[in-house]
This record gives C-alpha cells, sequence and structure tokens, in this order.
C-alpha cells in the first residue's frame, strides 16, 4: 500500500503545490486527496475535466456520508473528479466548519486511502494534502495509515527549526515513543523548497541536522521554489510546465522514493491482486511521461501522471 500524506508545521510553504506536483508525475496511477479540514483550494483554482468549475459537494464531503455506512476502498473513485489534465482528484472542505461532518471518520479514511493501492479493479496510491498539522487538526489520524509522512518546509532558519521539532514530535508519536520507524510504521521525512543552486547543499545541511536532533526524519529530496512553475501548474499561467523546475524537480523527488521503497509497494500490492490485474512496470517509470493524457483517458494507470503544457492542474498553497 502507498498512502503518501503532506504536511506543514506552520504558515504556508507551499504543501498544496507540492502534492499536485508529485501527483502530476507519479509513476503509478495515483488519486490527489485534499484532506486539509481548514478546506482545500483546488474547487477555486481548477478546471473539471469538461471544462467548467469543480463540484464543491463532490468530494471530502461527500464521502462523509458513505464512510459512516462502512468505506471499501473502491468506493472512493465514486467521489473522484478529474481536472482538466487528467489528474483525479478529492476535492476538499470548503471551509473548516465542514470538517465536523468527518468527526470520527478519519481513521476510516486511511485505511481506505491505504488499501486502495492492493484493489483488484482500481489500484492507485494516494497523495493527500494535509495541510498545516499544528494545534489538534484531525488529519494526523491519517498518519499511522501512512507509507511516508512528507513535511513540507522552506529553508529560512525558523521553518528548519520548526520542522525539525515537529519531525521529532510526529515520529515520536507514530513509532510508540521510538524515533524509528518499526515494521508497518510510516516513515517521516522532510521536502524542502529551495532554489535549484544551493537545493543539494541545503538538504545535505538540513538532512545532517535532522541526523544530529535524533529526530528519527529524514531529507528525501527538494523542489524548486519556482513562482513561474506553480503559476503554471495553478493554470494562472500558460507555458510548457513539463520544462518548469517545479516538475523537473518533483520528477526527481518521485524517482527517488520509487528506488528507494517502490520494490516494497509493488510487492504489497501485487501480492492482493489477481495476476490479470497486474500492470506492466515499463509503463510506470517516471522518465517515460510525456504530458498530462486527454480527460477521456484518466483512467488508463501511468497516463495522467505528467503536466500538460496549458498547466491547468492544480493549485498551489
Amino acid at each position: 500500500m502507498a498512502l503518501i500524506a503532506l504536511a506543514a508545521d506552520k504558515g504556508s510553504p507551499g504543501v498544496t503545490t507540492a502534492a499536485v506536483a508529485l501527483a502530476a508525475v507519479w509513476p503509478r496511477r495515483v488519486l490527489l486527496a485534499e484532506t486539509d479540514p481548514a478546506g482545500g483550494d483546488l474547487v477555486y483554482r481548477s478546471a473539471a475535466a469538461h471544462g467548467g468549475p469543480l463540484n464543491p459537494n463532490t468530494g471530502m464531503l461527500s464521502i462523509a456520508a458513505t464512510a459512516r455506512r462502512g468505506l471499501v476502498p473502491d468506493q472512493l473513485w465514486d467521489h473522484v473528479q478529474p481536472l482538466s489534465g487528467g489528474l483525479e482528484v478529492l476535492v476538499g472542505l470548503g471551509n473548516s466548519e465542514q470538517a465536523a461532518g468527518l468527526a470520527g471518520l478519519w481513521p476510516t479514511l486511511g485505511h481506505a486511502f491505504a488499501s486502495l493501492a492492493d484493489s483488484p479493479h482500481a489500484a492507485a496510491d494516494v497523495i493527500a494534502d494535509c495541510g498545516r498539522i499544528s494545534g489538534d487538526t484531525p488529519a494526523v489520524e491519517l498518519f499511522p495509515h501512512a507509507s511516508l509522512v512528507l513535511l513540507v518546509s522552506r529553508t529560512e532558519p525558523e521553518a528548519l527549526a520548526r520542522v525539525r521539532d515537529r519531525a521529532a514530535a510526529l515520529a515520536g508519536k507514530l513509532h510508540g515513543g521510538s524515533r524509528v520507524a518499526g515494521p508497518g510504521g510510516p516513515m517521516v521525512g522532510v521536502v524542502l523548497i529551495a532554489d535549484t543552486g544551493d537545493a543539494a547543499k541545503l538538504a545535505s545541511q538540513v538532512n545532517d541536522m535532522l541526523v544530529h536532533a535524533q529526530t528519527g526524519a529524514r531529507v528525501v529530496g527538494t523542489l524548486a521554489d519556482d513562482a513561474s512553475g506553480a503559476e503554471q501548474l495553478a493554470g494562472r499561467r500558460r507555458g510548457r510546465l513539463d520544462k518548469s523546475l517545479l516538475i523537473r524537480t518533483a520528477r526527481k523527488v518521485t524517482a527517488d522514493l520509487y528506488q528507494q521503497y517502490g520494490a516494497a509497494w509493488t510487492a504489497s500490492a501485487h501480492a492482493a491482486q489477481p495476476q490479470q490485474h497486474q500492470q506492466p512496470q515499463q509503463q510506470h517509470q517516471p522518465q517515460q511521461q510525456g504530458q498530462y493524457a486527454p480527460s477521456a483517458q484518466q483512467h488508463q494507470p501511468g497516463q495522467q501522471g505528467s503536466p500538460q503544457g496549458d498547466g491547468r492542474a492544480g493549485a498551489g498553497r
């Protein structure tokens, strides 16, 4: 199974932009879920596959009633909408008040998200945009079901200090007091938003800081601090999004994640699937992807994962 939860400690480092960028180049079929209890952004910033607006009532809001009666992973697809580029999304709540309708259901959602990769009918990984996790946000109830919990951070000293402390606290909570991930426990990683010229040096320095502080977390990659690419990703600027620094660095992060963890995720999914449902692995190499598939092909695994030139793929936050 592969549920990847993205979150931030404080401020707006770009969790939504990071989640959309990673989902856009994910090497297998993926569902992008807006699970921020404070509300989602995509419904306001992105067009649906039919060219009109996304339906704010179909997504996390509509899934609440279904989940109260029990939730089979494949039922998630009943609440999904494709963006104009083909990326499949579970639209977030309209505001924080609506989060009350999901009270007590977050573990159920987490289990369904994690189990979707094992579906024999419509398997997919899930990338969840959990927003900020400071305070008592219920989105943290998704984390025990995740394969990876990725904290997104910028590189100002105060931001790095916060992510260090948050990573240590989160790793201890998820691993029963230990900061080392045990069998079945999610790894805590950090994704840095940085200028590409300094990215490698900063990643090494921050990783050393995390190790020295015994946080149990590691830097898993960097995404370019690319305002133009983020604007294209949000559909507010035209251009070759696939050539942007944001998408190029997102490809590197996903390729590195799959090099390290992909075999385990694939083995888990294939172990639960009949042979006829297994997908040829050569379809899912990130470097072979070109542009977003047309929306009519939204359910073809491995084809909806790369940005198209007009950039109408998601939102930045």
